[in-house]
């Protein structure tokens, strides 16, 4: 009993002197203020009083891993699009928060013991390669820029080799999942609603002003109509993204118990493919195609495989043989996906012809960043950097050659085809089957559509893909200690 009194007093003895520690701190930045304001300094005046939010967030980051990954989550899905308003690389914000939540694990092993042996999984190998495998690109005699490397690899290889470790130290439980879905949901929402204002408002000045940029007005602004692209990145990684996303929540609306998160799954779902047709981006409408019919095959339920078999084929053949809805430019530009004359097709395929030549005899391609956006950055003029990849994969043939893409597909496929065992053949609780059911057949579609879209290379669809993946391999572990918690 004494003892537990000792503890208790050291505890508030503690919690006194961090309450008069920021006490005084505060008042000495009060203080410091006035000063400024007083010499008419506004700028060192406000920032003063703006310096205690920083740090007041880098102690919680660093104290509360979990938290730091939470923050990633957000800094993933929004630090492109603030970057339009902002004129600093905020896309570097994703890096830096997950060193410092990975300095945040690390720190906290003083507190409690770190289970490190948790992040040594099969995922962690295959994406540890991946990343060794793009460091070794720095040498690569055809890398013509190493800047371009730099920003190149975080979208490869840098980003994964961060999150599947972390997934499996600090954000590995049922609830994480539920909180990642969550957040997808209500950040999508977000997103179809700057898309919305975007297709009937306008673009606002600073958005107008990356439209003016070079390459940017023509793949967004099509016979007089804009490519909506929220705060995305591009109106492509939009479209895909939010195809993703309807999907995703299409399935989860289908088999979630709870009536009220039903009729809100189905809402996001429907926005999301609203978005994801406004975003004119053709390619996308493989990710629900694909993913849908994935999903037909795992649930093996005659109902759901007759259910989404007859809309599936309605929706095709009503963009691949009739004039319907014509008149609506988005419409028509969905069906220009299914039409036999693309000419946009016999380009991309005569650029698939051009990079097979230039291929041939570069196994490692012509160097990270070489290719694509980062290419005519930063080496304007050359071959890779003037002819458009036109997909994920075949951006990662030019950039690291036949190995290199080679390894990238056998590290996806083992990621998704895992998550498809696991469904089919370990998993026995509803609510965890349909969960991993519905971020896989995303999967499916993401990869199905990176052959002709960035879809998978992209932020935000990088972190979440690999965020979920993680979390489905973990399941097994999950329902184990359930039915140990119920044995006893």
């Amino acid at each position: 009993m004494n003892k537990l009194v000792q503890i208790l007093n050291n505890k508030n003895r503690k919690h006194r002197a961090l309450i008069l520690t920021v006490s005084a701190v505060f008042i000495l930045l009060v203080i410091c203020a006035i000063y400024f304001f007083s010499q008419n300094n506004l700028f060192f005046g406000i920032t003063i009083f703006i310096l205690p939010f920083p740090l007041i967030y880098l102690y919680t980051v660093l104290t509360n891993p979990h938290f730091g990954f939470i923050s990633v989550l957000y800094a993933n899905y929004f630090a492109l699009g603030i970057s339009r308003y902002v004129p600093a690389p905020l896309g570097l914000a994703v890096d830096g928060l997950l060193i410092l939540t990975l300095i945040s694990v690390i720190f906290s092993q003083f507190n409690s013991k770190v289970e490190w042996n948790n992040a040594k999984k099969d995922y962690t190998t295959f994406v540890f390669i991946w990343f060794i495998m793009t460091i070794l690109q720095l040498i690569n005699p055809e890398t013509i820029s190493r800047e371009a490397w730099f920003y190149a690899m975080r979208g490869q290889a840098l980003y994964i080799v961060f999150i599947v470790p972390l997934t499996y130290l600090i954000f590995n439980k049922p609830k994480d999942f539920e909180t990642l879905i969550r957040l997808c949901a209500w950040f999508t929402l977000l997103a179809v609603l700057k898309g919305i204002m975007q297709k009937h408002l306008g673009v606002d000045n600073w958005e107008r002003q990356w439209l003016n940029k070079p390459g940017n007005r023509t793949t967004h602004i099509l016979f007089g109509q804009l490519r909506v692209f929220s705060f995305f990145s591009d109106a492509g990684t939009y479209g895909g993204t939010m195809g993703y996303f309807g999907l995703i929540f299409t399935i989860l609306g289908i088999h979630d118990k709870t009536k009220r998160k039903k009729i809100f799954y189905f809402f996001v779902a429907i926005l999301s493919f609203y978005a994801m047709m406004i975003s004119g981006t053709r390619s996308a409408i493989a990710v629900p195609l694909m993913g849908f019919v994935i999903y037909t095959i795992m649930t093996k339920k005659f109902k759901i495989i007759i259910f989404v078999g007859s809309i599936f084929f309605v929706v095709f053949f009503l963009l691949k043989y009739t004039n319907v809805g014509q008149g609506n430019y988005d419409i028509r530009r969905m069906r220009s996906a299914f039409s036999d004359a693309n000419p946009s097709l016999n380009v991309r395929l005569e650029n698939r012809r051009l990079f097979g030549e230039y291929l041939k005899n570069r196994p490692f391609g012509g160097g990270v960043g070489s290719a694509g956006n980062w290419g005519m950055r930063f080496t304007p003029g050359t071959f890779l950097a003037d002819t458009a990849t036109d997909g994920w994969y075949i951006q990662l043939w030019a950039e690291q050659g036949i190995v290199g893409l080679s390894f990238y597909l056998i590290m996806i496929f083992y990621f998704v085809l895992k998550s498809t065992f696991l469904i089919f053949f370990r998993l026995k609780k509803p609510e965890n089957i349909y969960k991993a059911m519905a971020f896989t057949c995303g999967m499916y579609g993401l990869m199905v559509s990176s052959y002709s879209a960035s879809s998978l290379g992209q932020m935000p669809n990088t972190i979440i893909v690999f965020t979920a993946a993680t979390l489905i391999s973990l399941m097994p572990k999950w329902e184990k200690e359930d039915n140990l918690i119920a044995k006893t």
